[in-house]
Order: C-alpha cells, then sequence, then structure tokens
C-alpha cells in the first residue's frame, strides 16, 4: 500500500508541475496586468463605489439574490484554509516574500476579477427562478467555443466538486485531532452531516448561511492579528523590510529561491483569492443587478478583502512571532513519511512539513498553547466550511451547464426532473469525497486541489482575453452613465452584444 501511495502521489505532482508550469504564472500576471490597463485601474478608482454597492439595498426586481449575497458566497469560497495553512506554506518553501507577490497578485488579480465577473453578469441564464452563469456560459456565449465550454464544465464539475472539497476537510480533521483528541475520521462525518443538512435546501440556504457567517468570522479573525501585530509592534518594521528584500532577492541567503519564491506567491494567492480561476465569477452571475458592472466592482472588493486583509493577518501575525522556517526540500519516504531539509530554522518555530502549526504557535504568543489550538481549530473550521459550500455550489452550476446542454428539450417538466436526480446523485458522490478528505493525506489533497485550480485558471484567463474588446465596451457604456448622473442600465442590443436572453427579457 505504501508503495502504490508514493507512486500516486508521485504521479499526480508530476501533473501539478505541467499544470503549474511558467508560463501559466506569467498569463496570470499579464492578464492582470492588462486588464488593469485597459480598464485604467478600476480596483483602485471605483474602491467607494464598490461599497456603496456592496451594501445598496436592493428590491431585487430582476430576480436572483443581492449584490451583497453573491459577495459572501464568493468571499466564503475564497476566505478558506488556503488564508491560514497556504499562507503558512508559502512563506515555508518562499519565505517572507511569497505574501509580497500574494499581495502583487491579489492587487493585478481584482482587475481579472472585475473582468470576469462582469462577463459572467452579462452572458447569464436563468434556470428554475435561479440566474446561472460563469465561464462556461460566456465561452459559448461570447466566443461561440462551445466545446471549450464543455470542457471548462467538466475540468470545474471534477475540480470543484470531487478534487479539492478533500482538502478543505483534511484541514479541519488535521486541526480537531490534536486539539480536542476526535479521530479524524469522526470529525469527517460530522462535517458530511453538516454540509448535507445545508446543501439538501439548495442553493439559497448556501448564499444565506454564507451571508451571515463568512463576513462575522473574517471580522473576528483580523481584529485577533491585529491584537497580536499591537503587541509585537517593535518588530513590524524589520518584518516589512524582511518582507520587501526576499520578495526581490535582496537578501542573500534567499537570493536563490527567487523564482520559487513568486512561483508560491503566485500559485497560494490564486488559491486564496480564486482571481482568473472562474469560480467567483460563477458566483457574481446569481446577483440581480442593473448593470453587469456593478457585480464586477463587487467581486473585485472580494479580492481585496481576501488576501490584502486576511491573508495578511496571518502572514503578518507568523512572521512578526518568528514562527516559521523556510525550507528546502521535502522528500517523501516509505511509509508515507517525510524528510525535511531547512534553508532557514527559527528557534521554537514547528519543524516538518509546513501548516497550522505556524499560526496557532504566533496565536500562542498571546493565548498560550492550549487557547492558541482551541481558537485556530474553531478558525479552520468556519473558514474551510463555508468554502465547501461554495465549492458546491460551483460544482453544481457546472453540472446544472452540462445537463442543460445535453438534455433533450422537448419535455421541460421530465428534463428538471432528470435534472434534480443528477444533482442528487452529485450530492452522494461530494458528500463521499468530503468524508474521504478526512483521511487523505494533506500533500495529496493539496496537489489535487492545485492541479484543479491550475486547470480552470488555464482555460478561463484566455477567455477572458478573449472577451475583452466586449468587456471594454461594457465598461466603457458604464462609465459614460455614471459621469453623466445616471443610474446605469444594460442594454446589450445598443453595445452590438448578442446571446444574453436574460437582459434582452
Amino acid at each position: 500500500m505504501s508503495s502504490f501511495y508514493s507512486t500516486f502521489a508521485n504521479l499526480i505532482q508530476s501533473v501539478n508541475d505541467i499544470v503549474w508550469s511558467l508560463p501559466l504564472v506569467i498569463l496570470l500576471l499579464f492578464a492582470g496586468l492588462y486588464f488593469s490597463c485597459g480598464l485604467k485601474f478600476v480596483q483602485i478608482r471605483y474602491i467607494p463605489e464598490m461599497i456603496r454597492l456592496l451594501f445598496k439595498s436592493q428590491n431585487n426586481k430582476k430576480g436572483g439574490r443581492t449584490s451583497f449575497q453573491s459577495f459572501a458566497l464568493a468571499l466564503s469560497g475564497r476566505v478558506g484554509t488556503g488564508n491560514i495553512v497556504g499562507v503558512a506554506t508559502a512563506i515555508a518553501f518562499g519565505g517572507p516574500g511569497a505574501i509580497v507577490w500574494m499581495w502583487i497578485i491579489a492587487f493585478l488579480g481584482s482587475g481579472t476579477a472585475f473582468a470576469e465577473s462582469t462577463l459572467a453578469q452579462i452572458y447569464k441564464e436563468r434556470d428554475n427562478g435561479e440566474f446561472r452563469g460563469g465561464p462556461a456560459y460566456f465561452i459559448e456565449k461570447g466566443l461561440n467555443l462551445k466545446k471549450l465550454a464543455i470542457l471548462f464544465a467538466i475540468i470545474a464539475f471534477i475540480g470543484e466538486g470531487v478534487l479539492m472539497p478533500p482538502i478543505q476537510t483534511n484541514c479541519i480533521s488535521s486541526s480537531m485531532t490534536p486539539t480536542f483528541g476526535i479521530p479524524m475520521w469522526v470529525t469527517g462525518i460530522i462535517v458530511t452531516v453538516l454540509l448535507a443538512a445545508i446543501i439538501i435546501g439548495g442553493v439559497k440556504r448556501i448564499a444565506l448561511f454564507a451571508q451571515f457567517v463568512t463576513p462575522i468570522m473574517a471580522c473576528l479573525y483580523i481584529v485577533l492579528s491585529i491584537i497580536i501585530l499591537v503587541i509585537h509592534y517593535d518588530v513590524l518594521p524589520s518584518v516589512f523590510m524582511d518582507l520587501i528584500r526576499s520578495a526581490f532577492g535582496l537578501n542573500p541567503a534567499l537570493g536563490g529561491i527567487l523564482g520559487t519564491t513568486i512561483l508560491w506567491g503566485v500559485k497560494r494567492g490564486l488559491y486564496s483569492n480564486e482571481a482568473g480561476q472562474g469560480t467567483g465569477a460563477m458566483s457574481s452571475a446569481a446577483a440581480g443587478v442593473n448593470h453587469p458592472v456593478e457585480q464586477g466592482l463587487v467581486q473585485s472588493f472580494s479580492v481585496y478583502i481576501d488576501t490584502l486583509l486576511v491573508c495578511s493577518a496571518t502572514a503578518l501575525m507568523i512572521l512578526a512571532c518568528k514562527t516559521y522556517n523556510i525550507i528546502d526540500s521535502v522528500t517523501l519516504i516509505s511509509g508515507g513519511e517525510t524528510i525535511v531539509t531547512y534553508l532557514m530554522q527559527n528557534p521554537g518555530a514547528p519543524v516538518g512539513e509546513p501548516g497550522v502549526l505556524y499560526t496557532s504557535m504566533a496565536v500562542g504568543t498571546l493565548t498560550g498553547k492550549t487557547v492558541a489550538n482551541i481558537i485556530i481549530a474553531f478558525a479552520l473550521f468556519f473558514f474551510a466550511f463555508t468554502t465547501i459550500l461554495a465549492y458546491y455550489y460551483y460544482a453544481e452550476t457546472s453540472l446544472v451547464y452540462l445537463f442543460t446542454r445535453f438534455a433533450k428539450r422537448d419535455n421541460q417538466g421530465l428534463n428538471q426532473r432528470t435534472q434534480r436526480l443528477f444533482i442528487y446523485i452529485f450530492r452522494v458522490i461530494n458528500l463521499t469525497m468530503v468524508f474521504l478528505g478526512s483521511v487523505f493525506g494533506s500533500g495529496v489533497a493539496w496537489t489535487l486541489g492545485d492541479i484543479g485550480v491550475g486547470s480552470m485558471a488555464w482555460i478561463n484567463v484566455i477567455a477572458i482575453l478573449l472577451l475583452s474588446p466586449k468587456l471594454f465596451r461594457v465598461f466603457k457604456d458604464f462609465e459614460q452613465q455614471y459621469k453623466n448622473g445616471k443610474t446605469p442600465n444594460f442594454e446589450p442590443d445598443k453595445l452590438n452584444i448578442h446571446n444574453t436572453s436574460c437582459w434582452n427579457k
């Protein structure tokens, strides 16, 4: 069994190395810079409007969810284990400078998030009283590339519904076992049952849960980090100096890993904020707004909250408290064990594979070890659980797209019953994978998740670049109405944009 595990782990790592090669990093950075410049840095100029739209009261006559509900659902997918475990992993393998590259990809990525979310609104569809949309929809309707749209939907369905949920369960179980002595498989059952109770209520129940839980947990976590940073205020100047020097190869001890620093910063930045991945676009399409740009602005703002606030909170705590090591290599040996070698070690920092211990030890400088473990265990639970809910929604949206493209249209009632049957079967598969995450190795789980994220990003980013002329046209229309003091309304025919049935009706 151990030989099979090692072979499987090496195989998926090889696939991950291909997906997450240097060209994808360049593509993501180029797309972010392209949309930022092409939209005249909309992510800076419209920050006040982002906040106003986020809390704007909506009578929802257009149907769908409110902007805040779609924002909260997208944020629940963004704020997850990547904000606690992923940040620690980025520091361990890329050094402190990886966090700077996470900030850079967040700033540029907010432009990418704006682009994909606006396009999702333009080409959304109505399904059983709900708006559905995302990359599969705008690839088919905007680019007339149905086969590529189907490919994206298949990858998104497998990635979000099968590959990525185990990561979140694994992190929950890994924190609950040492903290409370609960066996990992028992935690897996608890998470699975709670998830089932929510998703059986459908998409609306998922949105309502995310609307209340996600903002609260993010705010509490940020407040905790601020308290810890205030206590360690004297080391903050040196922390920021280390960040800058490491990010640009100016630290002699870490200059040799500059490429790794950039790679880990971009990879974990994308995994956390999901800009360019296409999942945030699926949530954005569900909102009922007057103009597609409105939801693009709201989702652009969610990237800031995820990376510049929550991820930064974790990173600065770890760096200020020096509860991290920088790893040179991790070698897998028989039995699933690993040998870790270091480029730099801090006295008292956790040894072995990086993860949640980096964060819990930082919190422990304020609360003590036992209380810190409890706090991080509960933070991980809520962060990861809401992310699993978002993953489920994204996978269901992809399944609905695939069903509507292949189902016969001569009997709508029969089609709807068959669609519900497919959704129920998927729920069983999804819940099974959520449970299995409690017994997977964390390395395998993270690698599978990276493959899913990277594959989706390849297709989505290329698609939104090809659709950029239409995006710029829609944004120009919004700006003209906005500057003239009008309430922007979207009329696609006037902009020569077609296949927009929701807006035409």
